[in-house]
Parts: C-alpha cells; structure tokens; sequence
C-alpha cells in the first residue's frame, strides 16, 4: 500500500510555464514602455533644438530690423 498523504507538490513548480511566460510579457511591457519613453525623449530633444533654433531666428531678424531702423533714423537726422 502507498501512502498518497507524504507526496505534496512544491507550491513554486505548481505551474512554471505561466510563471515564465507572464515574467516574458512582463519583459515585453517593460521594453515597449522603455523604448516609447526613449522616443517621447528624443522628440523633446528635437523640439527643444526646434525652439531654440526658432528663438535665435527671431532675435536676429529682430536685431536685423532694429539695426535697419535705427540706420534710417540716423539717415533722417543726418537730413533735417
């Protein structure tokens, strides 16, 4: 006769493929995560050169006007 009573299964092998493949799915959410936070920062880094690049356009054209202007008012006062 067997004693059925002594055999008791390991409660960590209870179901080792789901525990792999859930850790797999795990891997895989964590890498999707990873490489759209890894794009979210390069495309900030590519509008922030953006704005910056933007930013200095608009100052030189600014000083480039302020310049002309205050050309022309010399010229008028060189005039009068």
């Amino acid at each position: 006769m067997t004693d059925v009573s002594t055999f008791q299964p390991a409660l960590t092998d209870e179901r080792p493929m789901d525990r792999d493949r859930e850790g797999t799915t795990m891997s895989l959410h964590e890498a999707l995560a990873r490489s759209r936070q890894q794009e979210a920062e390069a495309a900030a880094r590519r509008h922030r050169l953006a704005r910056r690049v933007s930013a200095g356009r608009r100052w030189a054209l600014l000083a480039r006007y302020a310049q002309g202007r205050a050309e022309r008012a010399r010229r008028r006062a060189d005039t009068i």
